[in-house]
């Protein structure tokens, strides 16, 4: 089939939306570098828009009817919008699936140390990442320290003009003959992917003689110092923090023609942002509207806030008492029934690697929005593979809604693969198909999109969310 380039099919209006909502999502990749971030940036939008958190809905009594609108957040770091259709919830959703987390390094809980004459911050990397890339690039750091008596306080050091920023160090060329025969997995290991958190030493009063006198471990003391001066926060404190280093810097335009945006964090929050375009276009639906924001996906979807947990399945039941519809029946009713789209990136056509992919089966920067039939790695081992039937009701709504799209796989069969919310969602019976938007550079600490995907991929999430029904 012959590849499409959706740029050729715009009009001078939809240029200009495109233009609009890639200025947003630059913002919003720039403001959003965790998931705590993603979590308040959504919440404080979504509530302009007439949202009501469904813990206060329930505290007050309150019930749900068609046309309004719910959110849920769990741990501060996963999220679930509603926004109630004409038909009961018994006959099923559409739903949007993202994560909001991203490959990156993770604080350890005793942390700092000094060494050589710098003060370190120990980091343990998070998802699947090449190690190399994560060296002599400058880093922020984004958090939170929470102290003994609850008292929590707000990390966001290195993104504004004037702040430090942060640094992994690397073997200058002129003595890495040995590193460089490494394989690349090995050329940096995981323990020395620590940051260089200072180097100035502290001098210490002697009252008696009013003289200054070096510190043991005095880059490390003034550290500690300026952490106590500056946020009130102790060494200790670092058990009980969530500190995430990340790429420094605003996401940008790419291109000389302006067509890409490079940013951290692209995946996967190129398809949390356009599904949360997406649920706030959509102005009444027959089916209920959802869309569901976790965390975790990166490491295997575990945890309290990860996919594999109840959150959603807790949340549906609420949502649906509120709606006076619950049963135990009608839950497992409404979540099979429903239609998904599991949104998360696809890896782009790489001309400089065209051997890792199938040139007819993968996805190409400007195609439009991506579709995976089936994920997983080699003989589809841990994907969910959608049924044919879906996927031509799918193809059936885009058709009516002028949505241009593509299909993908990710690389050549025997070369790996990756997987994605998808399989945890059809464990419901529900028909789940992977989507999304082509990326570059896939868990780089800078990754490439094309404006025209994001567009058009929030095109296809509206239609889907408005159209969607095999019941």
């Amino acid at each position: 089939m012959e590849h499409k380039n959706v740029w050729e099919s715009y009009s001078a209006k939809q240029l200009k939306e495109l233009e609009a909502l890639s200025a947003e999502y630059i913002d919003f990749l720039s403001e959003c570098k965790t998931e705590r971030e993603c979590v308040d940036y959504i919440v404080n939008v979504i509530e302009k828009e007439g949202y009501r958190e469904l813990q206060d809905v329930i505290k007050k009594g309150e019930t749900l009817k068609c046309g309004d609108k719910v959110y849920a957040v769990w741990m501060n770091k996963t999220v679930a919008m509603f926004q109630i259709g004409r038909q009961p919830m018994e006959k099923g959703m559409n739903i949007l699936g993202a994560h909001i987390d991203s490959p990156r390094l993770d604080v350890k809980q005793n942390p700092l140390y000094e060494d050589g004459g710098f003060a370190y911050l120990d980091t343990h990397y998070y998802g699947g990442v090449k190690k190399y890339q994560w060296v002599t690039i400058p880093l922020a750091l984004h958090g939170v320290i929470v102290k003994k008596d609850g008292t929590t306080v707000e990390i966001n050091i290195g993104e504004n003009a004037d702040d430090p920023v942060f640094f992994v160090s690397d073997l200058l060329i002129h003595l890495a003959q040995e590193q460089l025969e490494k394989k690349a997995a090995k050329v940096i290991e995981g323990e020395a992917l620590d940051i260089i958190f200072g180097n100035k030493p502290i001098l210490l009063s002697k009252e008696k003689n009013k003289k200054e006198e070096k510190a043991k471990e005095a880059v490390k003391e003034g550290i500690l110092d300026l952490l106590k001066k500056n946020y009130d926060v102790e060494e200790e404190d670092f058990l009980s923090a969530e500190l995430e280093v990340v790429p420094a810097g605003r996401a940008r335009e790419a291109g000389l023609d302006r067509s890409m945006i490079l940013a951290y964090g692209q995946d996967d929050r190129v398809c949390a942002f356009s599904s949360l375009k997406a649920m706030l276009e959509l102005k009444d639906s027959e089916r209920c509207a959802c869309c569901l924001l976790v965390d975790k996906e990166e490491i295997g979807s575990v945890g309290a806030t990860g996919m594999q947990s109840k959150f959603f399945e807790n949340t549906v039941a609420e949502v649906m008492n509120l709606a006076g519809e619950y049963s135990e029946l009608k839950v497992r009713r409404c979540l099979a029934a429903s239609c998904m789209l599991s949104s998360d990136v696809s890896s782009a056509y790489d001309p400089s690697y065209a051997s890792s992919f199938d040139k007819k089966n993968v996805a190409y920067l400007g195609g439009g929005m991506v579709f995976n039939k089936f994920t997983g790695a080699r003989g589809k081992s841990g994907s969910n593979d959608a049924n044919a039937e879906y996927l031509a009701h799918i193809r059936q709504i885009f058709e009516k809604e002028k949505v241009q799209f593509q299909t993908a796989e990710l690389g050549r069969v025997d070369l790996g693969g990756g997987g994605t919310i998808a399989y945890i969602l059809a464990l419901y019976g529900m028909n789940v198909i992977d989507s999304g938007v082509a990326v570059l550079n896939m868990h780089a600490p800078w990754e490439a999109t094309s404006k025209a995907d994001v567009y058009e991929t929030k095109r296809g999430y509206v239609a889907f969310l408005k159209e969607a029904d095999l019941s």
